[in-house]
């Protein structure tokens, strides 16, 4: 018997497996699909030999993330870190791009670019605070509060109205497409505390891609479990505690809905209102493509861009996510590319690329996006479509599916909002650890929330070795 079953092999699952392994202790993950990973699987979905991100496919949180940077991940996986960290391409052949290089960005932004560069350089100077304060929870005072000051004054600015004068406008642009990753109505604190990071993020360490796609962090993580005794057993699904082997404790990376299921009468009744009161956010519908070549960008600097978000103007992106919030697909929605064939060719045969798509739609939508997906490309890259060889699309209802974490097709693990960073899912100290003795959450819905950054699964696993096992010193995650 196991002292340790984690149920989800997704990147907190895996890296709360991996703090338990190493610190002794017989662990099980159990994972529902066929293959591990979670939202880091990279699949075959169109045709042989092209290899699709089914999830996540663009990694700053990783790059940045304390649990990989102890893991020394980038060591153990090759990562390609571009110079142009995103694209936002505009009418008439224009484009608004954020390189690595601050000052750079700025240049390239002509008039919009004193203020970009204003907004930008206090973060970086302070970015590592920054990253404790936001990848902790906000019920801890901060390490540095001059930093989270700092952010937290930013993130007020441009999450109100007032932040349309902060930018000009192609800034303004630039900064809507990178805030609308946090998937809610813009302006709001929520969405621009999210695109500061990212942003910040695009001109520290970059936004990194793993070559091979982003299962090879899974894989990473497995081989680590694996050697240091870990065990895992696929296609098992779990829905009480009965199914899973008797342990000491038991970590879900999973949703607050399954936890809610899966312990039920055990849980007290105030704690199950809580998770009842949770609210998930709206769904992605997504669109992977196989292409006989490069994409037609209009604006040919947009095809050295690993990510190209496609939104118009920074009104336009606004007016495509407040649909969304209203429970509409957007008639000119938001979308989101990742072209990762330009720089590894180990994605699709020789010659052709795989592109990665997605649009915000209202939870549980079943509306095949593909077509819309399919024109808001082509309006920035006439001829796009004579470039599809083949697609296949997931719609939120099929996401969720696909993989039941994703409720209603809600890849981030709840709605992101100021309220549901406090409360993810309860307002606690200690969030990861439920009122069942032995049984933890560690998923997006847990803080720091959602991206593939393992810090879920980290505070878990610790404050499970020190509260079940009596181990207070983290072990070491070095190779």
């Amino acid at each position: 018997m196991p002292d340790v079953n984690v149920v989800g092999s997704g990147p907190n699952g895996l890296a709360a497996a991996v703090v338990f392994a190493r610190a002794g202790l017989s662990v099980q993950v159990t994972e529902r699909a066929a293959t591990p990973g979670g939202g880091l699987r990279t699949e075959e979905r169109t045709l042989p030999g092209y290899h699709h991100d089914t999830c996540s496919a663009m990694h700053p949180a990783a790059l940045a993330s304390p649990f990989f940077r102890a893991f020394d991940l980038t060591t153990r996986v090759p990562f390609v870190i571009p110079d142009i960290s995103y694209a936002h391409p505009l009418d008439g052949g224009r484009a608004v791009i954020a390189y690595r290089d601050l000052d750079h960005t700025a240049d390239r932004l002509g008039a919009a670019g004193p203020g970009w560069a204003r907004l930008m350089q206090p973060l970086l100077n302070r970015l590592g605070g920054i990253v404790a304060f936001t990848g902790n929870q906000l019920l801890r005072w901060p390490d540095e509060p001059v930093a989270a000051l700092r952010y937290a004054v930013d993130v007020l600015a441009l999450g109100t109205v007032l932040g349309g004068r902060i930018l000009k406008p192609d800034a303004a642009a630039l900064f809507a497409g990178v805030a609308a990753h946090g998937a809610g109505r813009q302006p709001s604190p929520a969405t621009a505390g999210a695109g500061l990071l990212l942003a910040a993020h695009g001109h520290a360490r970059g936004w990194g891609y793993p070559l091979g796609g982003s299962q090879a962090i899974a894989d990473a993580l497995l081989a680590d479990l694996a050697a240091h005794g870990g065990t895992l057993r696929l296609g098992t699904d779990v829905r009480l505690a009965g199914d899973l082997d008797p342990a000491r404790v038991t970590v879900l990376d999973t949703s607050p809905e399954f936890l809610e299921s899966f312990a039920g009468a055990a849980l007290p009744p105030r704690y199950r209102r809580a998770l009842g009161r949770y609210r998930y956010g709206c769904g992605v519908a997504k669109v992977d493509f196989a292409l006989s070549g490069p994409v037609p960008w209009a604006n040919p600097e947009v095809g050295l861009a690993p990510t190209v978000h496609l939104g118009g103007d920074r009104a336009e992106v606004a007016a495509a996510e407040l649909a969304v919030a209203r429970g509409r697909v957007a008639e000119h929605p938001f979308v989101l590319v990742t072209q990762p064939s330009i720089f590894d060719d180990t994605r699709a045969p020789a010659g052709h690329q795989v592109l990665w798509a997605y649009t915000h739609v209202p939870r549980g939508s079943d509306t095949d996006m593909t077509e819309a997906i399919v024109r808001r490309i082509e309006r920035f890259a006439p001829g796009f479509r004579d470039t599809i060889v083949a697609s296949a699309s997931f719609t939120a209802a099929g996401l969720a599916e696909h993989d039941p974490n994703f409720v209603g097709g809600d890849i981030l693990g709840g709605r992101v909002t100021v309220g549901q960073l406090i409360k993810r899912p309860v307002v606690s100290p200690r969030p990861w650890k439920t009122p069942v003795p032995g049984l933890y959450l560690c998923s997006g819905s847990t803080p720091p929330g959602p991206a593939a950054h393992g810090m879920g699964g980290w505070y878990a696993a610790t404050l499970a070795l020190r509260d079940e096992f009596g181990i207070a010193e983290p072990p070491s995650l070095a190779p």
